[in-house]
C-alpha cells in the first residue's frame, strides 16, 4: 500500500503547504518543485502539478515572483522542448498580476522558454498568448504582451507577422501611458527581428509615434530606442530618420527626456556615424552640457572624454573645451565631481600642448575644490595625464596641490590621498618619492584619526612592496623605529602595528635584526595595551621567523607577558604561545 501512496506523497505536501498561512513554507514549497516533479515524473507533473500551479492564486508576491522563476528552467522536468508548451498557462497568468517584478520575471520565463521552442509549437501556443495578452483588458497583461514579440515574431507566418507587426502599432498608441512605456522600451529588440523593408515603412512610423509622445516618461524611453534603431538602419536612413529625433530630443522641455540623451549620447554618435556626429551632434552636447538642469549637465559631464575620443583632437578644442572650463566652476558640486572623475580621459585625446595649456588650469581649479570628491576623482586618475605631459610637468604643477590635499582638515581626503599613495609611487618614481612625499607618510603615522594611522601603516607595507626591502631599510625603517618612543601610547601601538606588517615583506634576517628587538623591548611598556599588542606581533612573527628565534627570544617574552596582572595581556600572550606550539608541532 505505501508503494502505491509514494507517489501521492509529495503532490500532497505541496498542496498542503502552498495553502498554508506561513508564508516562508509556502516559498520553501515553490523553491523545491523541482525536486516534487522529478518524484511525480514527467507525466505527472505536466498532468497534476502544472494545471494546480494554474490555478493557484496566491495572492503574495514573493511566491508567485519564486513560481515565474522556477518555471522558467522547467522545460526538463515536463519532457523536455515537446512539452514545453505546458509550461506557458501558469506563466501567461502571472503575467497578468498587479506587481510589476513578478510580470517582469514571468516575461523574461516565458522568452526563456520560447526560445527553446520549435517553430511550429511557436505558431500553435506562443503566438496565441501574445495575442491574448496584447487584447487583455488589464493594461498589466498588454505591458507584459509587448515583451515576448521578438520571441513570437521571427517563427510566425508572413500573415501573422503583419499582424503582430499591426497589433505592436496599436501598443504603441494605447491610451494607458504603462503600455505605451513597455511598447517604447521594447521596440529595439522588436525591431531587431522585423525585416529591413517593414523597417522602414512601419517600425519608423510607430518609432515616430512614441518620439511625439504626450508623456515624458515614454518619449525618453524612446530615446533608449534611437540607438537600437541606428544600428539596424543603413547610415543614410539613421541619418535621414534619427538624427532629427536626438537632436530634438535634446531641446525638449521635459529635462528628463535631455538627461537620457546625455546619458546615452556616446551611443546615438556611434549609431548615426562621424560625420553627422560632427556637424550636428557636437552643437546638441555643447547644449546638453549648458543645460539649466543639473542633472543634465552631469549626465553630459560624465559623456565628455568619451565623445572628445569620437570627434578627435581639433574639435574638443574649439567647442567642448570651452563648457568644460565653465563645469569646473559649475554651482552644483555633483556636476563637478562628475567632470573630475573623466577629465583625466582627454589629455590623450587632446595631445600634450593642449593639455598643458588648457587642460591643466582645470586640474589644479578642480584639485583645490572645496568638495572632497571632486578632489579624490582628479587625483585617482593622475596617471592618464603623466603618460600625456611627463613626470617633471606633473610635479611642479600638481604636486603642491596633492601635498595641501595630504594635510586637508578632513580626514577623509587625507585617508583617500593615502590610499593612492601607493599609486603615485608606482608612476612617480623612487627618486621622486623620496623627496617630495616620503616625510608625509612619516607624518601620517601620528595623525589624530585612527583611521588615518591604520592606513599609513599600509601605506608603508604597500611603498615597501612597490620599492623592495633596501630601500625600505634605508627609508623606511629608521624613521619608523625611532618613534616607538613616542610619549603617547597610541602612536607607539601604530608603529608595533607597522612593524608586524612591514615584516613578511623585509624578510627574516631584517626583521631579526632591526624589528625584533624593538618588539620585544616594547614588552616593557607601562600601558597594557601595548603589551597585548606585543603579544599579537610576536604571534604574528612566528610564522615568518626560524624555529630557534621563536624559541630563544619569542617564547621568552611571551611567558613573561603571560604573568602579566593584566588580564587581556595575559589572555592574548596565551593566545601566541598556542601559535609558537602549533608551530612547533607541525615542523
Amino acid at each position: 500500500m505505501a508503494m502505491i501512496d509514494e507517489p501521492l506523497y509529495p503532490i500532497a505536501i505541496l498542496i498542503d503547504e502552498l495553502k498554508n498561512e506561513d508564508i516562508q513554507l509556502r516559498l520553501n514549497s515553490i523553491r523545491r518543485l523541482s525536486t516534487i516533479a522529478r518524484a511525480l515524473g514527467e507525466e505527472r507533473t505536466r498532468k497534476e502539478l502544472i494545471p494546480f500551479l494554474s490555478e493557484n492564486n496566491d495572492d503574495d508576491d514573493e511566491v508567485l515572483l519564486a513560481m515565474a522563476e522556477e518555471l522558467g528552467i522547467f522545460i526538463p522536468y515536463v519532457g523536455g522542448v515537446e512539452y514545453a508548451h505546458v509550461l506557458l498557462p501558469p506563466l501567461e497568468t502571472l503575467c497578468t498580476v498587479e506587481e510589476t517584478c513578478v510580470r517582469d520575471k514571468a516575461v523574461e520565463s516565458l522568452c526563456r522558454i520560447g526560445a527553446q521552442m520549435k517553430e511550429n509549437y511557436l505558431v500553435d501556443w506562443f503566438v496565441p498568448l501574445v495575442k491574448r495578452l496584447a487584447a487583455g483588458e488589464w493594461f498589466t497583461a498588454r505591458v507584459s504582451s509587448c515583451g515576448l514579440f521578438h520571441i513570437a515574431y521571427p517563427s510566425a507566418p508572413d500573415q501573422l507577422k503583419a499582424e503582430l507587426r499591426s497589433i505592436y502599432g496599436q501598443l504603441c498608441q494605447d491610451d494607458m501611458p504603462m503600455v505605451r512605456r513597455a511598447a517604447a522600451s521594447n521596440l529595439g529588440k522588436f525591431a531587431a527581428t522585423v525585416e529591413q523593408s517593414y523597417l522602414k515603412m512601419e517600425i519608423l512610423s510607430i518609432f515616430d509615434d512614441l518620439t511625439q509622445d504626450d508623456q515624458d516618461s515614454v518619449r525618453l524611453l524612446a530615446v533608449e530606442s534611437c540607438a537600437a534603431l541606428g544600428k539596424l538602419l543603413e547610415p543614410l536612413d539613421c541619418v535621414a530618420h534619427i538624427l532629427p529625433v536626438i537632436v530634438n530630443f535634446s531641446q525638449d522641455k521635459s529635462w528628463r527626456v535631455r538627461y537620457m540623451v546625455a546619458n546615452q549620447l556616446y551611443e546615438l554618435c556611434e549609431a548615426v556615424g562621424p560625420e553627422p556626429t560632427r556637424v550636428d551632434l557636437v552643437p546638441a552636447y555643447v547644449r546638453l552640457l549648458r543645460d539649466n538642469e543639473a542633472e543634465v549637465r552631469i549626465a553630459a559631464a560624465g559623456k565628455v572624454t568619451k565623445f572628445c575620443r569620437i570627434l578627435g583632437p581639433q574639435l574638443p578644442i574649439q567647442h567642448i573645451l570651452p563648457c568644460v572650463k565653465e563645469l569646473s566652476s559649475d554651482s552644483s558640486q555633483h556636476v563637478r565631481s562628475a567632470l573630475a572623475s573623466v577629465i583625466m580621459g582627454m589629455a590623450p585625446v587632446l595631445g600634450k600642448d593642449a593639455t598643458i595649456e588648457q587642460l591643466l588650469p582645470i586640474f589644479l581649479s578642480l584639485l583645490k575644490d572645496e568638495f572632497p570628491d571632486v578632489r579624490l576623482n582628479i587625483i585617482s586618475k593622475l596617471d592618464q595625464v603623466n603618460q600625456v605631459i611627463g613626470i617633471d610637468l606633473l610635479s611642479q604643477s600638481l604636486l603642491p596641490a596633492i601635498v595641501e590635499l595630504a594635510e586637508d582638515r578632513h580626514w577623509r581626503v587625507r585617508l583617500a590621498i593615502i590610499e593612492y599613495i601607493p599609486l603615485l609611487a608606482s608612476q612617480l618614481g623612487v627618486g621622486f618619492f623620496d623627496d617630495k612625499l616620503g616625510t608625509l607618510c612619516m607624518q601620517w603615522l601620528e595623525d589624530k584619526v585612527f583611521s588615518i594611522r591604520d592606513a599609513a601603516a599600509n601605506n608603508l607595507k604597500r611603498l615597501a612592496e612597490e620599492f623592495g626591502p633596501e630601500w625600505a631599510m634605508q627609508h623606511i625603517i629608521p624613521q619608523v623605529l625611532d618613534k616607538i618612543s613616542n610619549p603617547h601610547y597610541l602612536y607607539r601601538m601604530t608603529i608595533l602595528q607597522a612593524i608586524s606588517l612591514l615584516a613578511p615583506v623585509l624578510g627574516v634576517d631584517i626583521t631579526c635584526q632591526k624589528l625584533l628587538p624593538v618588539v620585544i623591548a616594547s614588552s616593557k611598556d607601562r600601558v597594557p595595551n601595548i603589551k597585548f599588542n606585543v603579544a599579537k606581533v610576536l604571534q604574528s612573527l612566528v610564522p615568518i621567523l626560524d624555529q630557534s628565534v621563536v624559541e630563544n627570544t619569542i617564547r621568552p617574552c611571551l611567558i613573561e607577558l603571560s604573568e602579566d596582572p593584566d588580564v587581556d595581556v595575559r589572555y592574548f600572550a596565551n593566545q601566541a604561545l598556542q601559535a609558537c606550539d602549533q608551530v612547533m608541532m607541525s615542523s
